[in-house]
């Protein structure tokens, strides 16, 4: 029997109802395919060329990030019969784990049903010292979890790896997403809030310097406070930069500017990697 990873944040990140579900995210992937939104840029929607390789992508309540997110989700939608196998990674925020963790599920549950593990990657980099499977650090973590629906939506039939990233040097992580790169039917997917709980302004110059150092490739650059999911970020930074690839800032805004006070403000960005042209 199949051991199936339930969803734990369902009816508190983002709504527990299917209908509902599918609703919400669909009208944020609309929203943000029609380029409605600060930050919003058009390009690669209709145009499977312009599909990123990676994306980053925030994971708090819907109702905080879920703009923020699709911004960088509507652009998969073209490949959407393209991808078949999906890398996340995200922090661990309740159980610490040191490098990279799986899960022993085969199956990851939400309201929409189920997305199954790609067990034969798994394996594989489970021969890797730095990747181990642990349970417990995947049980309550939501930053994986808030992007299985937008996956859901965005894509037809495809498979998961599911990383949760603990402390972990940028060339550890950067060797796992090597090892999962794969051709256009794998896309990269990286979870990450920016700054917490600082005034609006005092978010706004710390998520600015986070975004420069996204758009510069450079990892050291960004501080301990700057992003949750510095460590993944790290990692895809360090591959990025190997190969020559392209990042674009899809949107950066904070939880003052779509559902919360001034006052204490999280940061959340969204950015999109695509590959260097050959030929």
């Amino acid at each position: 029997m199949n051991f199936i990873k339930e969803a734990a944040v369902a009816g508190q990140f983002y709504p527990g109802s299917k209908t509902e579900l599918e609703a919400t995210v669909r009208g944020f992937l609309d929203a943000a395919d029609a380029g409605q939104g600060p930050g919003s840029q058009g390009g690669s929607q209709g145009d499977p060329q312009g599909v990123p390789k990676a994306i980053i992508a925030p994971h708090a309540g819907y109702v905080y990030s879920g703009a923020i997110a699709a911004s960088a989700y509507a652009r998969l939608i073209p490949a959407a019969s393209i991808i078949k196998r999906v890398v996340l990674m995200g922090p661990c925020h309740r159980v610490a784990v040191r490098g990279l963790a799986l899960s022993s599920a085969e199956v990851f549950r939400t309201p929409l049903g189920d997305i199954p593990v790609d067990l034969a990657a798994a394996t594989e980099i489970l021969k890797l010292p730095q990747v181990e499977i642990f349970d417990a650090t995947h049980a309550q973590e939501h930053s994986l979890e808030v992007h299985l629906p937008f996956l859901q939506v965005v894509l037809d039939e495809f498979s998961l790896v599911p990383l949760v990233v603990g402390e972990a040097a940028s060339g550890d992580v950067a060797e796992v997403i090597e090892a999962l790169w794969g051709g256009p039917e794998t896309v990269i997917v990286v979870s990450s809030d920016l700054s917490h709980y600082l005034e609006y302004d005092q978010a706004r110059a710390m998520d600015l310097a986070t975004c420069k150092a996204i758009e510069d490739l450079d990892p050291s650059a960004i501080s301990s406070h700057g992003a949750c999911g510095r460590f993944p970020v790290g990692g895809l930074l360090q591959v990025a930069k190997q190969r020559g690839m392209t990042v674009t800032t899809l949107d950066l805004r904070n939880s003052g500017d779509t559902a919360g006070s001034k006052d204490q403000v999280v940061g959340y960005g969204s950015w999109m990697f695509q590959e260097a042209e050959t030929g």
